[in-house]
């Protein structure tokens, strides 16, 4: 295992020079699907110079990044790609949560195998299968041009993956301060990683062996605990942002420029093209109805996915992705990283080859319309937001086959996998 992942992070670090030399790196940087008016590198520099002359960088419309990132910046600067290239190297980090994950895994089934009917051992990955998947894992990530992209454009977003692969390493080794930490730390530099915290919840009460039973007094301790621990960080790390700028300045620019949507760059996201041709004065409540997306799955998929927390924290990766404000391709390739860890669900996916296709056809298509609607003059937004739109069909059709997988295999470890009518001819299994 060592050796290829030692030549995959050799070929990833190479690629990654190369285009950090070539010509391509600025046109990269510009890309409206690499880096958003949050995330990009170019406002990074901006609010920079504005701290440099002792001017806030919140007090015009340009810089709308935390403060911790600009003040971490302001050291890092000149050593701004190869922080970034480590940056990527988190991925060890991923790597780290998948063997505490199987493990796991593996452990509970080797003590309920006897629950489990006699025609489902098929469906339980071999040893040898679940070795490879960290090594699987890495490549995901590592090769993935979206990744790769993110990295060669100095992208912010990359830092919160970061945290939030942290955050996903700590509560899978079952350790509550940290989990609480990292994702107080993710949620700071982004509100969206709030849906996170009942996942980790969940996962940290299996882990302890508390049950999910309101009534329990075990129960509200540990959600005391961990709400305790959560929210104080984050008091912590709001006023140790407010101490370093001396003002609360930092507030609406960040958090308020994320909730209330006011660039309408395009990006790859649901909400610049329809906000941009809606009347203002129906813009408050259709803004509570796209926001409410990211956390109103929340508590349904909780329900649903009690016992599985770790699928539930994939799907919340993805669900953010997807319906978030200002997304790049950066988040979409967090959530994809972690498709090997899920390759036993794959005799049960319906739609994955077409939804591929899908996927790879609008990132090509991405920098085609544009250039057919900018500089060509040839086409108009409404191209371009049809290949947005669907792009994050393909995505929502990829989770949701997934989940559909995910819930089949476990029908089928509870009922068996040849499921038989009362008269031995074969039965067809609906899921409602």
């Amino acid at each position: 295992m060592a050796a290829p992942l030692t030549l995959l992070l050799i070929v990833a670090v190479t690629i990654r020079a190369a285009l950090y030399r070539s010509s391509l790196a600025e046109l990269i940087a510009e890309r409206v699907e690499v880096v958003s008016p949050i995330t990009a590198w170019k406002r990074v520099i901006e609010g920079l110079a504005l701290l440099d002359l002792g001017v806030s960088p919140y007090s015009g419309d340009v810089f709308h990044e935390t403060p911790l990132i600009i003040y971490l910046f302001h050291f890092l600067v000149d050593y701004a790609e190869i922080t970034f290239m480590v940056r990527d190297e988190c991925l060890m980090l991923i790597l780290g949560i998948t063997p505490f994950l199987f493990q796991f895994r593996k452990q509970k089934f080797a003590l309920e195998a006897n629950r489990y009917p006699a025609d489902c051992l098929e469906l339980i990955r071999s040893p040898t299968e679940m070795f490879y998947i960290p090594l699987k894992v890495a490549m995901f990530y590592l090769l993935n041009p979206f990744t790769i992209l993110s990295c060669v454009a100095k992208s912010t977003c990359g830092l919160n993956n970061a945290v939030l692969s942290l955050f996903l390493l700590s509560t899978i080794k079952g350790n509550m301060l940290l989990s609480a930490i990292f994702l107080c730390l993710a949620t700071y530099q982004s509100i969206y990683p709030l849906t996170l915290c009942a996942p980790a919840m969940l996962y940290l009460m299996q882990h302890q062996y508390v049950p999910v039973n309101p009534r329990r007094a075990s129960f509200w301790w540990l959600v005391v605990q961990y709400l305790f621990m959560y929210l104080g960080s984050l008091f912590v790390i709001v006023c140790l942002s407010f101490f370093l700028l001396g003002s609360w300045d930092y507030l609406p620019s960040v958090y308020g420029f994320i909730l209330s949507v006011p660039d309408l760059t395009p990006n790859i996201g649901l909400f610049w093209y329809f906000f941009a041709e809606m009347f203002e004065h129906f813009r408050l409540f259709f803004l509570c109805v796209f926001q409410i997306n990211v956390f109103f799955y929340t508590i349904p998929l909780c329900i649903k996915l009690k016992d599985h927390p770790v699928f539930l924290m994939f799907m919340q990766l993805a669900v953010i992705s997807i319906f978030k404000s200002y997304p790049t391709v950066g988040d979409t390739a967090l959530y994809l990283a972690f498709l090997p860890a899920w390759s036993h669900l794959h005799r049960f996916l319906r739609n994955i080859f077409l939804v591929s296709c899908v996927l790879l056809a609008c990132s090509a298509l991405f920098p085609v319309l544009w250039h057919l609607w900018i500089y060509a003059g040839s086409a108009n937004s409404n191209f371009y937001y049809a290949i947005t739109l669907l792009f994050n069909v393909a995505q929502i059709l990829l989770v949701s086959d997934y989940f559909y997988a995910f819930v089949r295999r476990e029908h089928h470890l509870t009922y068996g996998l040849y499921l038989k009518k009362k008269d031995g001819s074969e039965a067809t299994l609906v899921l409602k």
